[in-house]
Parts: C-alpha cells; structure tokens; sequence
C-alpha cells in the first residue's frame, strides 16, 4: 500500500494473510490513502561474473613479472593492457630506446610501478599470445601439459621480459 501521512510518502508491504485479515476491507476509505497493488517480489539476478577477473590478471601479471622469464613478456604486455583498461593500472610514462618502447605503468590502488616492454607483436602473432594469455588465466603458470606442444609456444625476445622497479629508480629521459 501507499499511504501519505504528513505529506510523506511511505510504502508499506503486506504478507497475503496480513492483507485480508487487516487491511482488504476499508483501506481505500482510510486517511491518507494513495493506492494498492499486489506484486510478486523477484530477487534480482546475480551480478554477473566478470569475463576476465580483476584480481586473478592481476595476480598473474606479478606472478610472471616474478619469473622475469622473456618469454612472458607478450603476455605481461596483454594483461597490462587489460588491467589499464579496468583503471587498475595506469600508463605514467612511455620511454623510448633502441629496443623499443617501455611503458611505465602505477597501480592504482598501491602506488607500485611495473614496466613492461612493447613487444611489438604482429597481427599474425596477436591470436596465439591472446590463446596464451587465456590459457595462463585460466590455468595459471603450472597447467597440464598440452596435447599439442606446437600451439603453448609464444614470441619469444630477451629484451620483452616485465621488470618491477622502485619508482626512485626510473630515469625521466626517454
């Protein structure tokens, strides 16, 4: 029902049995009176699940960082990328030098700053990291080996390799 009472508004619910016991009959002749109506109440859905979850590509990203392996670089560069368009990370600085380029990136919530190199990947090398990327997230670092060895291997470039950094230590010429 709603009733107005000292040009206030209030809602008030009623379980069936409290509606015909106490209210049905004369409630729309009662003082302040608006309307009444009978609905049925349905939870709303469940938020749903984010596709690529915040935290798990965030907890890969360090776990590979960690490894400072080259071969992860492709793959620290696409889960930057995620993470910065999640506004979890954000590009403080590019740097230039003869092995391309390097963004800085600051987490958001923490102040620490990573640095990930462009690996410059190609279109033809864009679905096999993005393959990786999604096997890593969905696995972790330790998933069972593949039946097929070929389709795991990623670009792979000795200077590609994520590095964390103490922010004090980040020259600002590019």
């Amino acid at each position: 029902m709603l009733i107005e009472d000292k040009q206030q508004y209030h809602r008030l619910d009623l379980c069936p049995a409290c509606w015909e016991s106490q209210h049905r009959d004369g409630s729309s002749e009662r003082k302040g009176f608006i309307s009444q109506w009978q609905g049925v109440y349905h939870a709303p859905p469940a938020a749903p699940v984010d596709a690529i979850q915040k935290e798990s590509a965030e907890s890969l990203l360090r776990k590979l960082i960690e490894t400072h392996d080259p071969k992860h670089g492709p793959v620290c560069y696409i889960l930057a990328v995620m993470l910065e368009r999640k506004r979890i990370l954000k590009v403080k600085e590019q740097i230039k030098d003869d092995g391309g380029r390097v963004f800085v990136y600051e987490h958001a919530a923490t102040a620490e700053v990573f640095t990930i190199r462009d690996p410059n990947l190609q279109l033809d090398q864009l679905e096999e990291v993005q393959r990786a990327t999604a096997d890593l997230l969905a696995h972790g670092l330790n998933p069972p080996p593949p039946a097929d060895s070929s389709s795991a291997a990623q670009p792979s470039d000795a200077a590609s390799a994520p590095v964390a950094v103490p922010a004090e230590s980040l020259s600002a010429n590019p």
